[in-house]
């Protein structure tokens, strides 16, 4: 037995593969066994990326012109980070299926040159014309390198996967036609980087000769976790597309790069697409992967905006504090059991804003605007969201996330899981204080459904920038309240 993905996993009788699942008590069996392509690749180099390596590279052949050109240290420095945020903006650190530096020459030239005459236009304000001068040389001297460094990099990329060292493990979903092509093309083609374990589908169990079928559409989240693919490859089979949104949803595949044969993929073969495997488009999926250097990125964003906000906000919440014992009477901070990131519960924390309830009241009614319970204070605090306050403390604890769904109490996660399409996949991540859905005017009394596709939206889309953006539109929803 071994462990996959901090699950023990192994090869059951008569070659099916087994994987702890954590929401049961045992072993989830899925059919089929683990191809015989070679050993997976191990090692240190298995691990690197492209995103990894060709930032460094680029950076450092930007800057290398200050070796022998006159010093221009502040310009170039600029111009090389700003270059190397321009590209990783435009998702120039991708490594294509189909490596060739051809196809994105144009756009790694252009953004190139955007940063180039930023700085060059900083210079010119300054009233350096001389200055400019020298920097545009060195500029071009510098684009030279790197469009050099990209031809060595993309070919130490070719070699690498050809030898087996920078292959993807890939799930592939479907048994059809295109399916079947794209078998034989990853088969014979170890360029683009795609190791085929197995395939899942609803019907034609021995449809791929050769690839194991790994199971249903509906294991896909197990075989994902047993085999310890990185990447799903979608085609065509026998599934429909709320079965195939509810598979890719799961928690499990949210951290595994989506790609995707285009329904019209004749049409796009006339008109272009950003990658292929074969004379075959494919769409590659935007997945944020918030794990790794991603989450921790988010969660240092989060905890030096909480300690921010409590040290700034510490007045605001004592005045609150002090209101809302008045009003109410002891029991200013209300805990309340919410369901997590995973389905996990934990207490939410809220200044109190109604009259005490019931603990089965509390977990199970659904209050609206113009709750007579709600007081003079309460109606204030809801209205401009001031009793969220407290969750900054959730925050602190890893309970919460600055923006994310928002979390709700187990019994309506339950009741809008079973009703609404989507909902249960909100918990693909942490919860959140505020979140996209909540500055789109989807709060109170308003509809389930609208919050879980921009819930979802959210989660597939997301960047710090979004998450500032949301913040943003926060602090407006609080100046200019309406109530809820």
């Amino acid at each position: 037995m071994t462990e996959v993905i901090g699950a023990p996993v192994s090869t059951g009788d008569h070659g099916r593969l087994e994987a702890a699942n954590p929401s049961t008590n045992g072993n989830t069996t899925v059919e089929g066994s683990l191809p015989d392509h070679g050993p997976a690749p191990t090692g240190f180099l298995s691990h690197i990326r492209a995103w990894m390596v060709v930032p460094v590279v680029d950076f450092a052949l930007m800057v290398a012109p200050l070796l022998w050109r006159p010093p221009q240290v502040n310009s170039v420095l600029t111009m090389a980070v700003l270059g190397v945020l321009l590209l990783t903006g435009g998702r120039r650190y991708t490594a294509r299926l189909h490596p060739s530096l051809l196809d994105e020459l144009p756009s790694i030239i252009g953004r190139l040159l955007v940063s180039v005459a930023a700085v060059a236009a900083i210079i010119l304000q300054l009233h350096q014309k001389t200055a400019v001068l020298i920097f545009l040389e060195t500029a071009c001297q510098s684009v030279a390198l790197v469009i050099l460094g990209r031809i060595v990099t993309t070919r130490l990329i070719a070699v690498a996967r050809k030898r087996g060292i920078a292959q993807h493990g890939t799930v592939l979903i479907g048994s059809g036609p295109v399916a079947a092509e794209l078998a034989r093309i990853l088969s014979e083609h170890r360029e683009y980087g795609l190791r085929l374990i197995g395939f899942v589908d609803d019907n034609n169990p021995h449809a791929l000769q050769g690839i194991p079928r790994l199971g249903r559409l509906s294991d896909l989240d197990v075989a994902v976790l047993a085999t310890g693919a990185d990447h799903v490859l979608i085609a065509d089979g026998n599934f429909n597309e709320q079965s195939l949104m509810d598979a890719v949803r799961t928690p499990t595949c949210h951290n595994v790069e989506l790609l995707i044969v285009p329904r019209l993929h004749h049409f796009h073969m006339l008109t272009g697409i950003a990658d292929h495997i074969g004379s075959i488009p494919i769409m590659r999926i935007r997945n944020p992967k918030l794990h790794g250097p991603t989450r921790a990125i988010k969660r240092a964003f989060d905890i030096l905006v909480a300690v921010t906000a409590l040290v700034l906000l510490s007045p605001v919440l004592a005045v609150t504090a002090l209101a809302v014992r008045i009003e109410g009477g002891p029991g200013v901070i209300f805990r309340q059991v919410r369901v997590g990131r995973g389905g996990r519960h934990f207490d939410v924390l809220k200044f109190r804003s109604m009259r005490p309830a019931n603990e089965n009241e509390s977990q199970t009614q659904w209050s609206v605007a113009g709750d007579n319970r709600v007081g003079p204070v309460g109606r204030f605090l809801r209205a401009t969201s001031i009793d969220e306050l407290p969750q900054l403390w959730n925050i602190l604890r890893g309970d919460m996330t600055l923006v994310g769904p928002r979390p709700e109490r187990p019994h309506f996660v339950e009741q809008f899981s079973n009703q609404y399409d989507g909902y249960a996949h909100r918990h693909r991540v942490h919860v959140g204080l505020t979140g996209l859905a909540q500055v789109s005017g989807l709060r109170g009394d308003t509809s389930i459904a609208d919050r879980a596709r921009y819930d979802n939206f959210y989660i597939e889309n997301w960047s710090l920038w979004l998450d500032i953006k949301i913040i943003l539109r926060t602090f407006r929803e609080v100046l200019f309240y309406k109530g809820r």
